[in-house]
């Protein structure tokens, strides 16, 4: 059975390695940090190192067991390119995603450098499967989006969630997809409704679909992407290729 994801822009999760250190705005409440440390309590034993990076090799071909075509989110209590996952493991995870030709992966990082690095150095496929995305969740990490840019990708994705300031201006050649969403948790904070349509604008203007994910609170209700009368749960066209 799928790992079914609560997360509304995907459809199951799959981690192959779990835990994360924090690296900027958006870490400070993490999700994934508190999720983890509730699963440890639970006993539950691939949360015995809490929110410690560990890789599971147990978990790689999870994937393959599922037989119907699905979106998966990779790595969404983790980021398979942290310093600390070693590109042996990363380079078994992609020949699983390969592989599993039937699914549309999506893989998610706030370190687009190693990113980069990988696909340029240690893997110079272009998987038709495979979504390629950074975070950016206030304009100081802009500069993520011209690493992303670099990335050989059949989908290049933006994940500008949790939205804790404005982004600003931004150039979107080769980007396809952009998700915003507010902070979840007791400690949220808030996100304006000027920051989300200036992103959306820019979106339209620029012919890049946007999913309007969540308003965030301490605990934010599934669906609320409505913003100004309308729902955004665009996602990219599937003839949509490298720019």
């Amino acid at each position: 059975m799928a790992n079914k994801s609560g997360i509304e822009w995907t459809e199951a999760t799959w981690n192959p390695t779990t835990g994360c250190t924090k690296i900027s705005a958006g870490c400070i409440n993490c999700y994934a940090e508190r999720l983890s440390l509730r699963l440890h309590k639970m006993g539950v034993k691939k949360y015995k190192n809490k929110f410690k990076l560990t890789i599971h090799p147990d978990a790689l071909d999870i994937p393959l067991r599922w037989k119907s075509p699905k979106k998966i989110f990779v790595n969404s209590m983790s980021d398979l390119f942290h310093k600390n996952v070693p590109f042996t493991f990363v380079r078994k995870v992609f020949d699983v995603m390969e592989k599993a030709h039937w699914h549309q992966f999506q893989l998610l990082t706030k370190r687009p450098e190693r990113m980069l690095e990988f696909t340029k150095e240690h893997y110079n496929k272009k998987l038709r499967n495979v979504w390629m995305g950074t975070s950016v969740e206030n304009a100081a990490w802009k500069k993520r989006i011209t690493v992303l840019r670099k990335v050989p990708a059949k989908v290049r994705f933006l994940s500008i969630e949790p939205m804790v300031g404005p982004v600003g201006k931004l150039n979107l050649r080769g980007i396809h997809w952009v998700i915003v969403g507010g902070e979840s948790g007791k400690n949220h904070r808030p996100i304006k409704k000027e920051w989300i349509r200036e992103i959306r604008d820019q979106c339209i203007e620029q012919e890049v679909a946007f999913f309007f994910k969540q308003w965030g609170g301490k605990t934010p209700k599934s669906g609320g992407r409505e913003l100004d009368g309308v729902t955004y749960n665009g996602y990219p066209p599937k003839d949509k290729e490298e720019v």
